[in-house]
C-alpha cells in the first residue's frame, strides 16, 4: 500500500462514502486511486466554495464527519469562507490538502505556504502528516476530534510525495468515537430544576445544538410542563430548529438588535439557554446588554465555552442537551410549584398569540399577491402552501426568507431546515447538494437569495454532473439587500439618501436561467405564484436538479 491508499482504507473503516473534492497537483496520488476505487463517490466541484459547503451539508445532515479534498495554498484560501461556517456551525468536518513534495519544500517551490497557520484559528485540530506511519493515529484524531463535543473541522495536510511513499505494515484500525453523551453534574442539575420550579414565568432560549444533540422532543416536554414559549438563536446565528415550527408555544427567532431582544425578554423572570450562543450580535446598539439584568440565566450546552461567556449564568450545565433536558424531567416533576391551572392559562395564552400571528401574517401574504414583481411575503406564501410536508429546506437568503416558514409553522421536523450560521456567502447551493446526498429519500429544496448564488453558482455543474435532484429557487431581488437593510440601521449618511455604491446587482441583470442552462440544469423564470407553484410541483416529480428564478420587488412591500 502507498501513503494515499492508506488513507483510503481509513476512510472507509470510518465509514466514509464521499469524498467532496476539485483536485490540483498535489492532489493527484488521490485522484489516481480513486480512479479504481469503488468504495467511493468522488463528488467533483469546480470551485472550493461548493466543495466544502457540499461536505458540510452532508456532515450536518447525516452526523458523520464530511471529508473535503482541495488544492494546496490557493485552494485552501478560496475554501476558508466555509471553513469559517463550518467553524461557527460546529460542523464534523475533515478538510484534506495535498502539500507540496518535501524535497522541494526548502527551495521554496510553487504553491508552498504555511497551511497549518492559514487554517488553525477556524479548526480544533490541524496537522501536516509528514510521515506514513503517522498517517493511522493522524486520521483517528482527526476523526474523534471532529465528532468530540464541542463538534468542529479538522485539517490534515498530506505532502505529495507521502502520498506515493510506500508503506509497512499498520494498525489501520478505524477511529474509536467515544460515547458522546456526558450529562452535567447531578448537583447543579438540581439547581436548576429548582430555578425553574420556582419561576414565575420561565421563558427558553434554544440553539442548533439542541437539534444536533437530537433533544428537540425532550425540549419540547419540557416547554409544555412549564408552560414555557421557546424562542431560537436571532436570524444571524439560527441554523437549525430546536423545536418543530407547528408547536404552539414556539415563539419564532428573538429580534437582531439588543434593544429588541431586551424587550421581548422583559416580561420574562427566569430564562433556560439550551445549546445556544448568549448572544452573537450583529450591529452595536445601546443598550449594549441584551438581557434584561433581571433575568436569571440557566445555560445548558454541549460547548462549555458558551456558558457564562458573555453574560453570568446562575447555572451552569456543561453537558449533552438531550441529557441534560431528560435528567431535568425528571427532576422538575416533584418540585414544581406553579400549579396546574396557571401553567394551562400560559399554554391557553402563548397559544392564542401564535394562532393570532399567523391568522395576521396569513392575510397580509394575502393581500399582497397581485403584486407584480412578487414581494417577499407572497413568494415565501407560496412556498409555504407548496413545499412537501417532508422536504429539506437549506435557506440562504435572509431578507426574502424572512422566517416565515416557521411563523407559519410549516417546517414540522426541525431536522428539516438548515440556515446560515456563519454568513460567509456562496454555502446554500453547495449544502443542499450535500443534504441530498445524506438523504436521498427526500425533497431538498435550496432558497438562495441572487448575491449568495453568485458566491456558490459552480454547485450547478457538479448537481447536473452527479444529477443530484435539487430543486434551486433563486429569489432575484437585483441588490445586496442586507447591506442596505444594515445601513439604514446604523446610520450612513449617503445610503440614507438611497445613494448605494456597489450594492446593485444591475447593468446588466444577472441571468440566473442562463447561468443554470449553461451548467447543464433545467431552469425557469417564474414571475407569478401560480407559476412558481406549477414549476416547484414539477421539480419535485424530476429526477434531476432544476433550478427556478423569481424576480422579487427590490423595495420592502
Amino acid at each position: 500500500m502507498t501513503g494515499i491508499q492508506v488513507f483510503l482504507e481509513l476512510l472507509h473503516r470510518a465509514g466514509v462514502r464521499h469524498i467532496f473534492g476539485n483536485p490540483g497537483t498535489t492532489e493527484l496520488p488521490l485522484n489516481d486511486a480513486l480512479a479504481t476505487d469503488d468504495r467511493f463517490q468522488y463528488i467533483f466541484g469546480l470551485h472550493e466554495i461548493p466543495v466544502v459547503a457540499m461536505a458540510d451539508g452532508y456532515a450536518q445532515a447525516s452526523g458523520r464527519v464530511g471529508v473535503a479534498n482541495v488544492h494546496i495554498s490557493c485552494g485552501v484560501g478560496n475554501a476558508m469562507g466555509m471553513l469559517y461556517n463550518a467553524h461557527v456551525e460546529g460542523t464534523p468536518l475533515l478538510l484534506t490538502v495535498g502539500q507540496q513534495d518535501r524535497r522541494l519544500r526548502f527551495d521554496e517551490p510553487v504553491l508552498d505556504g504555511d497551511l497549518i497557520g492559514v487554517v488553525t484559528p477556524w479548526t480544533k485540530w490541524a496537522a501536516d502528516v509528514q510521515r506514513v506511519e503517522d498517517l493511522p493515529n493522524a486520521m483517528r484524531r482527526a476523526f474523534q476530534t471532529a465528532l468530540t463535543p464541542p463538534t468542529g473541522p479538522v485539517f490534515l495536510s498530506l505532502p505529495v510525495d507521502m502520498q506515493m511513499a510506500p508503506a509497512p505494515e499498520l494498525d489501520l484500525s478505524p477511529p474509536f468515537v467515544p460515547d458522546r453523551r456526558v450529562r452535567p453534574p447531578i448537583e447543579v442539575l438540581r439547581q436548576a430544576a429548582e430555578v425553574l420550579a420556582t419561576a414565575k414565568n420561565p421563558v427558553i432560549l434554544a440553539g442548533s445544538r439542541v437539534t444536533e444533540s437530537d433533544a428537540c422532543g425532550e425540549l419540547a416536554v419540557l416547554a409544555d410542563l412549564l408552560g414555557a414559549p421557546v424562542f431560537a438563536e436571532p436570524t444571524t446565528m439560527h441554523g437549525r430548529l430546536p423545536i418543530g415550527a407547528e408547536h404552539p408555544l414556539y415563539r419564532g427567532v428573538l429580534p437582531l438588535w439588543s434593544p429588541r431582544i431586551r424587550a421581548a425578554l422583559a416580561e420574562y423572570d427566569v430564562a433556560l439557554a439550551v445549546g445556544m450562543n448568549v448572544f452573537r450580535l450583529y450591529i452595536y446598539h445601546e443598550p449594549a446588554r441584551p438581557l434584561p439584568e433581571s433575568l436569571r440565566l440557566i445555560h445548558l450546552d454541549s460547548d462549555p465555552w458558551q456558558i457564562g461567556k458573555n453574560h453570568p449564568v446562575e447555572v451552569g450545565l456543561p453537558g449533552d442537551p438531550k441529557c441534560g433536558l431528560t435528567e431535568l424531567l425528571d427532576l422538575l416533576g416533584p418540585r414544581l410549584t406553579v400549579n396546574a391551572s396557571t401553567i394551562a392559562k400560559r399554554k391557553e395564552m402563548y397559544a392564542g398569540l401564535r394562532e393570532k400571528e399567523q391568522r395576521q401574517l396569513r392575510e397580509q401574504i394575502a393581500s399582497e399577491q397581485n403584486r407584480r414583481p412578487l414581494t417577499p411575503l407572497s413568494f415565501m406564501g407560496t412556498l409555504a402552501k407548496t413545499l412537501p410536508a417532508n422536504a429539506a429546506v437549506i435557506e440562504e437568503a435572509i431578507t426574502t426568507h424572512k422566517n416565515v416558514l416557521e411563523r407559519l409553522g410549516v417546517i414540522k421536523d426541525p431536522k428539516n431546515f438548515f440556515a446560515h450560521r456563519g454568513w460567509a456567502l456562496g454555502w446554500g447551493m453547495g449544502c443542499a447538494l450535500g443534504v441530498k446526498l445524506a438523504w436521498p429519500e427526500k425533497p431538498v429544496v435550496a432558497l438562495i437569495g441572487d448575491g449568495a448564488a453568485l458566491y456558490g453558482i459552480q454547485a450547478l455543474w457538479s448537481a447536473a454532473h452527479h444529477g443530484i435532484p435539487v430543486t434551486f429557487i433563486i429569489a432575484n431581488n437585483s441588490q445586496y439587500k442586507i447591506l442596505k437593510d444594515c445601513a439604514e440601521v446604523m446610520p450612513l449618511p449617503n445610503m440614507a439618501k438611497k445613494n448605494y455604491l456597489a450594492m446593485d446587482l444591475s447593468q446588466p441583470a444577472i441571468d440566473f436561467v442562463g447561468l443554470a442552462r449553461a451548467s447543464g440544469v433545467e431552469a425557469h423564470r417564474c414571475e407569478n405564484s401560480d407559476a412558481l407553484a406549477s414549476r416547484l410541483r414539477d421539480s419535485f416529480q424530476a429526477d434531476k436538479p432544476v433550478l427556478l428564478e423569481v424576480p422579487i420587488q427590490e423595495g420592502d412591500a
